[in-house]
């Protein structure tokens, strides 16, 4: 009886992960095919000819590599800075005393029910009188800290045992010290797991970096598939291979690092 609900659950998760992965490999195919192929009805599954052209059109013709570049700076950069504020901002909820910090933490967190489109334009206006519009900064500052984030850190913070910080209070450590030697050692499961959220939140988001950019050569790759889609409606290898060079690094990523993403997310949600 276990050896036919094992295959039955087995096979139940097999079809669903085809069913996933299905719409991703026709997207790799399709950006083989030569033009006009994955027009055809019904279209094929399998290009009948294999073609790079439409990745070369796009590094050539197309510039895409900016925008690459621009998707890769952005992303790496709001996450090494989003990891660092958001540490000690858990840290410190985690382990400090002091006055409001339990009511302050409450309020951080029903701040999470309120949809991030209602903040964007208060948002958008508190940046543009700092004249940070059209700017990496625009993008950089929202995402310096998250509500999410210091929450999974503080979660996690609060399973390092007090007496380990007494004891590198009583041997002279300050606090920064206990943050930067202690701590973050014993936090990097959480890290990385913030991290790899942060990342993939970066790079695949489109809305803000459309609202704050204004300048071509500064968009995105999200945005920059998007405009392209627009000039390029018809060609819908080239658009698959667009999308292909936009979701391939986060796969890659993710696939690289996925046992300490699940690893993180597990101990952080399990902490108390």
């Amino acid at each position: 009886m276990k050896t036919l609900s094992s295959i039955a659950l087995h096979g139940v998760l097999i079809l669903l992960g085809g069913i996933t992965l299905t719409p991703l490999l026709w997207m790799v195919s399709a950006s083989l095919m030569p033009d006009g192929q994955a027009s055809t009805f019904p279209p094929p599954l399998i290009p009948r000819e294999f073609t790079l052209v439409h990745y070369i059109s796009l590094f050539t013709r197309l510039n895409l590599s900016r925008y690459l570049l621009n998707s890769a700076f952005l992303s790496l950069a709001v996450t090494a800075i989003a990891l660092v504020v958001n540490s000690m901002a858990g840290y410190a909820f985690a382990k400090f005393r002091f006055r409001g910090r339990d009511p302050l933490f409450k309020l951080l967190l029903s701040s999470m029910v309120i949809p991030a489109q209602v903040t964007m334009l208060p948002l958008f206006l508190m940046l543009n009188k700092l004249g940070v519009i059209n700017s990496y900064v625009g993008i950089i500052i929202p995402g310096m800290a998250s509500v999410f984030g210091i929450f999974l850190i503080r979660q996690f913070a609060q399973s390092i045992p007090d007496s380990l910080i007494e004891a590198a209070r009583m041997d002279g450590a300050s606090d920064f010290r206990i943050y930067r030697s202690l701590v973050l050692p014993l936090c990097k499961p959480i890290l990385i797991t913030l991290g790899i959220i942060t990342f993939m939140g970066t790079w695949n988001d489109f809305l803000w970096p459309l609202i704050v950019m204004t300048d071509d050569s500064m968009y995105t790759l999200p945005v920059a598939i998007a405009n392209l889609s627009l000039e390029h409606v018809q060609d819908v290898e080239l658009m698959m291979a667009g999308s292909v060079i936009t979701v391939a690094p986060v796969l890659v990523l993710f696939a690289g690092v996925q046992k300490y993403y699940i690893g993180g997310i597990m101990a952080g949600g399990l902490k108390e």
